[in-house]
């Protein structure tokens, strides 16, 4: 348990006048805008006083804050001078690795260079910050060192070349993060060399000679902790609580504040359940024995009937998952389980069997590496067949359970649950936590009411307030809308497929600067793909598409470097990505991005809805689908002097009654309408007289 850091022994100012230093930064004439040269903010100030005074209330507050008020310092400054303050540590979690980094080279040196400018807040320059992140991301020296010594027995020979390259990067690294490796180690590997495992302790690998130890000591010390969203469920989800007459989310005393919060939703639903997969079981009896490579722990520490166990145990678990596949998965790629006991237990003899073989081998090892990797191991296979009997039993209460299946190389089936109510279990871990919790984000209501998002997460009654983006929308963004765009509802057809490639290449070849396509579909994406990337490459620009060879990051990258390019994305572009300037000067939504709704999750949430008499269109479709508008609509204008045009391809915009909450989103208050006889000539600037 990570204890509240010793409040500092310089003059700092109490809590209770954390408020009032606040004001003093935020106002025009403040510290913020006469030592650091920043243009004063109403909306930043107005937030950052509404955080301050939540921390001194010790009260949740959610915050709508449009781009470009400055939220990241709007919670920073007062968050910081709270915890230096009260030596209580202040978490802050966002969805994205670009806002972690921009609050790490960014943000968090114009806290610095402010506190160190201004007398009166000197006593803070000297904060500390820390990033928390899973163990499972940093080497251990000293796995590393016995997987070296045991290469033989452990993997095939053509790892030994990567595990030199691994010995030579140990000895360089600052900090022992995968994410630093500039070569690919392949998942068996690092599952035996990272320092998730028993064997990665304080005792066997003090803080002196161990990267994770080193940072926990840095997370311990530290008065801002920054992690992810995903990271603080899974911690949360694993039982890493304070104790029980203590307050906090995560450590003794701390108080958070999540950023990016309208991905709060989904990343709990996925978090807060359980899945197993087919590749996940399969990999973590091969760490044990491989009969491909004859390779793997038993291979030296067992016996040769052991190894004939955990093929044994891979047959049968093959069994369950290919049955499984065949019995649900022919015509669709998820399906909902409503019946216990949906299959043969095959599972269950072979994983019992190896359970206690581990168990004995643990007990007969000489030295306490070998008894904790043991241990570890046994863990794991108790871990999977818990899960399948869990599954198969369906006891997973208060969640939807269903079967998936996905993978690019080759089939993977997975078991899911998750949730079916959000808001008994957030507000649980957030609201009922006795301490201050900030959600912010550019968009967490789909309109004007925050209701929607309040009961989603279980926080009605909870202090929330709002502040528009400062940006002039209505000067530098044009909006067009589609008449005559063909119907797109359930399987997209062949016709607007064809009028969405010719308006792409229509609108794309007559703005100047990069375009963005956002699709809800990875098959209408790449379906559009073939039809448009051969003319646009053909003209000679360049065509990027989520789902090819490049990963987003990457796509991103050569997307800003060209300047010119055409990027189709889907679910994860439609936030989170930061382009400014003309290198995306048009983003083009081919649908109003209404969720699947034959998801097993989103098919039991509106029972849930129905049961209750309630309208799950009116409760659910239409704000989720008003908030990832929202989202969509905020990667155009990202600066105060960026300027572009959104295109929408879908005329229910225009034809349903529903259309006018998606208006009402719209960022101007005048958009133009274009028929397909229009092209290219409406896409151009100054065609014709808007109109609603």
């Amino acid at each position: 348990m990570i204890r509240p850091i010793e409040p500092t022994e310089d003059p700092a100012p109490r809590s209770s006048e954390v408020l009032a230093r606040t004001r003093e930064i935020f106002a025009a004439g403040g510290s913020l805008e006469k030592a650091l040269g920043l243009e004063h903010r109403p909306e930043q100030q107005v937030m950052a006083e509404r955080f301050a005074t939540a921390l001194e209330r010790e009260r949740p507050l959610l915050f709508e804050a449009g781009t470009g008020v400055g939220k990241s310092l709007a919670y920073l400054l007062p968050g910081l001078l709270h915890a230096v303050a009260t030596g209580r540590p202040f978490l802050v979690s966002t969805h994205t690795i670009s806002l972690q980094e921009q609050i790490r080279e960014k943000d968090l040196a114009q806290c610095r260079a402010l506190f160190q400018a201004v007398p009166a807040l000197r006593p803070y320059a000297d904060f500390r910050a820390a990033f928390l992140v899973g163990r499972g991301n940093y080497v251990c020296a000293k796995r590393l060192a016995r997987v070296r010594e045991e290469q033989g027995e452990l993997f095939p020979s053509s790892t030994e070349e990567t595990i030199r390259q691994l010995l030579a990067w140990v000895v360089e690294t600052p900090t022992g993060l995968r994410q630093e490796l500039d070569f690919p180690v392949p998942p068996e590997l690092w599952d035996a060399v990272n320092a998730d495992a028993s064997s990665c302790n304080r005792k066997e690998c003090p803080a002196e000679s161990c990267f994770f130890h080193a940072a926990r000591d840095r997370v311990r010390k530290a008065h801002l902790i920054i992690l992810n969203h995903s990271l603080l469920f899974s911690l949360v989800a694993a039982g890493m609580t304070p104790g029980k007459d203590e307050t906090g989310v995560l450590f003794a005393g701390d108080f958070l504040m999540l950023d990016e919060a309208h991905t709060l939703p989904a990343i709990a639903t996925d978090h807060l359940g359980s899945s197993l997969s087919s590749y996940g079981v399969e990999r973590g009896l091969r760490i044990l024995y491989n009969p491909k490579t004859r390779k793997g722990i038993l291979r030296k520490r067992g016996r040769p009937a052991d190894l004939r166990l955990v093929e044994e145990a891979l047959a049968a678990c093959d069994e369950f998952f290919e049955a499984t596949a065949a019995l649900f998965l022919r015509e669709r790629d998820q399906v909902r389980l409503l019946e216990p006991d949906w299959a043969e237990p095959v599972f269950r003899e072979p994983l019992r069997e190896l359970s206690r073989r581990l168990k004995a081998l643990a007990e007969e090892a000489t030295d306490e590496t070998r008894h904790a990797e043991m241990r570890d191991q046994q863990a794991r296979i108790d871990h999977y067949r818990g899960l399948f009997d869990r599954f198969l039993a369906l006891d997973f209460e208060g969640h939807v359970i269903w079967v998936e299946q996905g993978g690019r190389k080759r089939p993977i089936t997975t078991l899911r649950s998750a949730p079916i109510d959000l808001a008994p279990e957030l507000r649980a871990i957030l609201f009922a936590a006795e301490t201050t919790v900030g959600l912010t984000s550019a968009t967490l209501a789909p309109g004007e009411d925050m209701d929607p998002f309040l009961r989603r997460i279980g926080a009605e009654g909870q202090e929330h307030g709002r502040v528009d983006s400062p940006f002039p929308y209505e000067e530098r963004t044009r909006v067009l809308v589609s008449e005559d765009c063909p119907a797109a509802t359930g399987r997209t057809p062949a016709a607007t497929l064809d009028y969405w490639a010719e308006a792409i290449l229509a609108a794309a070849g007559a703005v100047t600067g990069g375009t963005l396509v956002l699709f809800t579909s990875h098959q209408d994406l790449a379906t559009t793909a073939r039809r448009v990337q051969p003319d646009w490459e053909a003209a000679g620009h360049l065509f990027l598409r989520q789902g090819g060879d490049l990963n987003r990051s990457t796509l991103l990258e050569r997307f800003r470097e060209d300047g010119n390019a055409l990027l189709f994305g889907t679910d994860s572009f439609w936030t989170g990505i930061d382009v400014p300037g003309p290198a995306l000067s048009q983003v083009i939504l081919t649908k109003l991005p209404f969720d699947n709704p034959s998801h097993p999750v989103r098919q039991a949430r509106e029972e849930a809805v129905r049961e209750r008499g309630g309208s799950p269109f009116t409760e659910i479709s239409l704000p989720d689908a008003l908030l990832k508008f929202r989202q969509g609509l905020g990667r155009l204008v990202r600066r105060v002097d960026d300027r572009g045009q959104f295109v929408l391809l879908d005329a229910r915009l225009l034809r349903k009654p529903y259309g006018r909450a998606f208006v009402a989103a719209l960022p101007v208050s005048l958009f133009t309408r274009f028929r397909r006889g229009d092209w290219p000539a409406c896409f151009a600037p100054g065609y014709p007289p808007e109109a609603r």
